[in-house]
């Protein structure tokens, strides 16, 4: 098959330029990946990763030619390093970055270029742990959300390009404006973010916290999970962002303030009606997210704690031709057993995967 993008130059192989590297060189997607950074040790290692195809030191070498350049930098460094690269772009070359914040780097990209070479902001949802290509996944994309934020400047040609490598990798692509991007990701990733990095400083600074936090379990450890991402990125983030992030914080601040009150007055009811609410809102996200997440069709299996227990039943459901979309596992009891969510794009699926697991011996139900 004939690659549909042409060559690629990536600036910036970390985990996502690593991770978007892998995927285009693993399907074929591009005639060559070029890696281009300030890190030669680190692209000598994206090289043998199967990242890139070709190492460049210079912007010269990177970017000339190259019909698609990503920039995979933090958000602070994507307008820095746009300019870098300017004076080597070639005409027709589209630029896209992968950053969480979208409003000013897309409106400076566009002020930036030169006629014939346009701008598309995109911005992968997904990540890891990891960091750096040493974390870098050819399947990260896989089933995630890409946001793409074009502008009434953006060539149709130019977002057919970024739209082509997002639905390569696996992506789901999604259209939003600049602006809109900034406001829905404050909320639903830079504030919760916030919200975790907020909860472990507070415990932390209490006076009895070296007897608390060893008792951090469940609920603490779910919530606060990701405070242990990057310092460096989302001090960026948050910087870029912050109109946004204080709009949010005053939204929640009322928010509390109303739950401090409730609580000073002892009002169960409206104690009840809070919680409920965010129950019931909650349980029924995928639903009500129009679009931008898939509605899932759950189920939840009961099993043993014993090696190749996942494989076991999963393979009972590939054999049927019953795909998994997604799993998590929500609870265990070592040397007994756990519970284990699935979840299926169709209720066809679900339905079947419910009577199959359950003719096998598995104790399964619907969610």
């Amino acid at each position: 098959m004939k690659p549909q993008l042409g060559r690629v130059a990536i600036v910036g192989v970390g985990l996502i330029g690593g991770s978007l590297g892998m995927s285009l060189c693993a399907r074929g997607l591009a005639t060559e990946v070029v890696g281009l950074g300030s890190r030669p040790e680190n692209l000598r290692l994206a090289l043998e990763l199967g990242a890139i195809n070709r190492i460049a030191v210079t912007p010269a070498t990177g970017v000339t030619g190259a019909d698609l350049v990503i920039i995979a930098t933090p958000v602070s460094a994507v307008i820095p390093a746009l300019d870098n690269v300017l004076p080597y772009l070639s005409r027709g070359a589209v630029v896209t970055d992968v950053g969480s914040v979208k409003a000013e780097i897309v409106r400076r990209a566009e002020n930036m270029l030169p006629p014939g070479v346009s701008f598309v902001g995109g911005h992968p949802m997904a990540g890891s742990e990891q960091a750096g290509v040493r974390g870098a996944d050819p399947y990260l994309f896989e089933n995630a959300f890409y946001l793409v934020t074009p502008t009434p400047k953006t060539p149709v040609e130019a977002l057919k390009a970024v739209r082509k490598l997002a639905a390569g990798v696996g992506a789901k692509v999604i259209e939003i404006e600049p602006e809109r991007h900034d406001q829905a990701v404050a909320a639903v990733s830079h504030f919760p973010h916030l919200l975790a990095v907020t909860l472990v400083n507070m415990v932390a600074k209490m006076d009895e916290s070296d007897e608390i936090l060893p008792l951090a379990a469940g609920g603490f450890r779910d919530t606060t999970r990701i405070a242990a991402g990057s310092p460096v990125m989302w001090r960026d983030i948050f910087m870029s962002n912050r109109e946004q992030a204080l709009k949010m914080i005053r939204r929640f601040r009322t928010e509390l303030d109303t739950f401090q009150k409730t609580l000073e007055q002892a009002d169960a009811d409206a104690i009840w009606d809070s919680l409920e609410n965010a129950k019931a809102v909650r349980s029924g996200l995928p639903a009500k997210t129009k679009g931008y997440l898939p509605y899932l069709y759950e189920v939840v299996v009961n099993v043993p704690d014993q090696p190749g227990v996942i494989a076991g039943f999963t393979s009972i459901l590939a054999a049927a031709g019953i795909n998994v979309v997604d799993i998590e596992i929500l609870r265990v009891r070592e040397g007994e057993g756990g519970t284990i969510r699935v979840g299926f794009a169709t209720l066809e699926e679900q339905d079947g995967a419910v009577q199959l697991l359950n003719e096998k011996g598995y104790a399964t139900r619907k969610r």
